[in-house]
């Protein structure tokens, strides 16, 4: 298999939001919820001149801002769950927007969860800023919504849509709570196929069928990001897990959502990819 090409983005380097036509993804961050060392695993995906950013978590407009391109030069965007690190910097994206920049970003999202994110996350800091009583601020105030398509039932509810030639696939995922004995007893949380070559699973427990059935349906998935916490337990897939997968498996498989002792261990000795390096393009050609 052909290795994608990994480039650093150099220290006096501006993070772009364009390329000459490839499929790359940029890894704005590679760290779990709570790393020390990385910003979280939000993932900004570039093809010519077209571009979307998956989750944007409490530390995100910070990543950016090192990465010398402001936040609100974002103009599309995917939420994967409702969790601090993949929606703590909407907040800030919503306001800046309409306030300072007075733009609207694109946001892939269903209308169940529109209603989720803004209800439970947004609309306590966004919904009061203007109007009256009766007449508040809406989630269509600050986003526009683009909602994916329901394209089939197997191997679980499949969701698509495009932002340019970035083809999106979105798949339910078994993230929480950590007793749900499948996907479909979860709540709601997403991963990712982008133009039918790589899957991203964001976050989710260990499920093999996810793996197993994915690689039997879409067979030109070639490379795997999966989510990996360095412990037991927990709502997030294991290193020691992820090991159940065979050879094969796992040579596909780049490691992401790692915490903050990753040294202490050697991926590439176990036959993955390794694990995700923060600040750099992954090119595919």
């Amino acid at each position: 298999m052909i290795s994608p090409k990994i480039v650093q983005l150099k220290k006096n380097e501006k993070l772009s939001l364009t390329n000459d036509g490839t499929l790359s993804l940029f890894w704005v961050g590679v760290g779990a919820a709570f790393s020390k060392k990385f910003f979280q695993t939000n993932l900004l995906i570039i093809k010519g001149n077209h571009h979307l950013l998956i989750d944007c978590g409490t530390r995100c407009p910070v990543a950016f801002w090192e990465y010398g391109c402001s936040i609100t030069n974002v103009e599309n965007y995917l939420i994967t769950h409702s969790h601090a690190d993949h929606i703590g910097g909407l907040e800030e994206v919503a306001l800046m927007n309409r306030y300072v920049t007075k733009k609207k970003p694109k946001m892939i999202i269903t209308k169940e969860y529109e209603k989720i994110l803004w209800d439970y996350s947004l609309k306590g800091g966004s919904a009061f800023n203007e109007g009256q009583k009766n007449d508040r601020l809406q989630f269509s105030d600050f986003f526009e919504s683009t909602r994916p398509k329901k394209i089939s039932d197997k191997p679980r509810v499949i969701l698509e849509t495009c932002i340019g030639d970035i083809n999106l696939k979105l798949f339910r995922t078994k993230h929480i709570p950590d007793n749900a004995k499948t996907w479909k007893d979860s709540f709601l949380s997403y991963g990712v196929i982008i133009n039918d070559k790589i899957l991203f699973t964001s976050d989710t427990r260990y499920d093999k069928d996810l793996i197993y059935k994915f690689l039997e349906e879409f067979k030109q998935i070639q490379y795997i990001f999966h989510d990996c916490q360095l412990f037991s337990g927990g709502v997030h897939a294991s290193y020691n897990e992820l090991l159940n997968f065979p050879i094969p498996i796992r040579e596909k498989m780049f490691l992401v959502h790692y915490g903050d002792n990753y040294k202490d261990f050697e991926p590439q000795k176990d036959n993955f990819r390794g694990f995700v390096k923060q600040g750099c393009y992954y090119i595919f050609k």
